[in-house]
């Protein structure tokens, strides 16, 4: 369905609504964590500034570590090296090996200028519950083929940061990786070293669609109005992206509704807040003529990750703003859920049919195996932003939170949240019908 059809049907009444979805038990069967405060060092390559991130995070620059201290977590900035952390992105390479994606750096583009963009591969010790990094790949762009000035423009090595894209989903295809940005939003492609091979530009059905982050989008002045391509919403691209069984195919999965500028708010199908996901061949890099659509169970949520378990049957996370819990959090954690959805069950207007969930605020630990976050024997997921799933076995899954470090506070009061890893067996979730 083309996305300006799509438009018409935003005022009519809510049927999608009611989609009757049953919640699936979830049991957790593992549980590692990653320290908050890991760091990885800068190419040795890079230019020295990469020594110390974090120093735009305050107001204006900041040249001494550590000056800038931050009561709500007990940690100072700027650090030396890069942080490790967020990750923004997952695949499972089989056994105990992961692939995930560190996302831009600081939350914006603003202050990010010294957080230099990477991915990683992990080995996970669940036993232990120890999560090891065996291998971390910078992206840059030495052949000059981002088509806009970027932060290290004038270097001969031309490493990409967090002002320059925003990260967050990624998958291997063949001897690289496609990368799902949400400044653009782009899709990026790089080869096994993270060197940029391309980046294509959002447009779908011959629509061009840019967010108030884009390059070359003009800011326009006090009342002004933005040029019409710019529909996706601040922190609103490509924040999950699957990949088809042969490699062929990319579903990028917008985190936020495209504005619609008609109806002067979010879009809507049948009263519903949706999220298009796109395809792209991998082949040609060429949109396909296909549009779904995902329905949000409130306009204020956002998806975090989106994977394929198989053939056309998918899993994504759907999440609230809120994190932590009420005692201690003014906006505590409420709505995390995972969906499974199947690509070929949507309705005329394309809109997917949600088969069945698990809710990460109510997963079974019966034996207290968590390190923490169990209580009766229940585990909680409680953070803001949960940004990786991906199928494990036939039976089993992975979920990771995106940690924001240095600032979400979403597990303990004061304390700057790790990144956790967890394993649930979820075999009645993954085969439900």
């Amino acid at each position: 369905m083309n996305l300006r059809f799509a438009l018409l049907f935003a005022a009519a009444p809510s049927a999608l609504a009611a989609q009757d979805v049953p919640e699936m038990t979830a049991t957790l069967a593992a549980h590692a964590m990653l320290p908050a405060q890991s760091f990885v060092a800068a190419p040795d390559d890079a230019p020295a500034m990469f020594n110390m991130s974090g120093r735009f995070t305050g107001d204006g620059r900041t040249e001494d570590l550590y000056a800038i201290h931050d009561d709500a977590t007990g940690l100072s900035r700027p650090f030396p090296g890069q942080p490790l952390q967020g990750f923004s992105g997952i695949r499972s390479l089989g056994g105990d090996r992961f692939l995930v994606l560190t996302d831009n750096g600081f939350g914006s583009k603003s202050n990010s200028a010294d957080a230099l963009l990477m991915f990683h591969e992990l080995r996970i010790d669940w036993t232990a519950g120890r999560v090891i990094p065996s291998r971390t790949t910078f992206l840059s762009d030495p052949n000059r083929i981002v088509p806009f000035p970027i932060v290290n423009e004038a270097t001969a090595t031309r490493y990409l940061t967090g002002a320059d894209f925003d990260l967050e989903s990624i998958q291997p295809v063949g001897e690289g990786y496609w990368i799902g940005d949400e400044f653009g939003p782009w899709l990026i492609e790089v080869d096994g070293d993270g060197v940029v091979r391309q980046v294509v530009a959002t447009e779908p059905e011959g629509e061009i669609i840019r967010s108030p982050d884009n390059a070359v989008v003009a800011t326009p002045n006090p009342g002004g109005t933005l040029e019409p391509e710019v529909r996706a919403m601040r922190s609103g691209g490509y924040e999950g992206m699957a990949l088809s069984e042969d490699g062929r195919t990319l579903y990028p999965l917008l985190e936020k509704p495209l504005w619609d500028p008609d109806a002067g708010e979010a879009m809507r199908i049948e009263g519903t807040p949706v999220l298009p996901m796109f395809e792209l061949n991998t082949d040609t890099s060429e949109w396909g003529d296909r549009t779904l659509y995902y329905p949000l169970e409130d306009a204020g949520h956002a998806i975090g990750d989106f994977n394929l378990i198989g053939g056309t049957r998918g899993l994504i996370i759907e999440r609230d703003n809120g994190q932590g819990a009420p005692d201690f959090s003014e906006t505590p954690a409420e709505f995390k859920r995972i969906y499974l959805v199947d690509l070929s069950r949507s309705d005329g207007n394309g809109v997917l049919e949600k088969i069945a969930y698990i809710d990460l605020m109510r997963i079974k630990d019966p034996d207290g195996i968590a390190q923490r976050g169990t209580g009766d024997g229940t585990f909680t997921f409680p953070f803001v932003t949960i940004e990786n799933v991906d199928r494990v076995d036939e039976t089993t899954i992975v979920v990771a939170n995106d940690n924001n470090y240095p600032f979400s506070v979403g597990r303990e009061a004061g304390r700057a949240d790790d990144n956790e890893f967890i394993l649930l067996d979820v075999a009645e979730f993954l085969t439900a019908e």
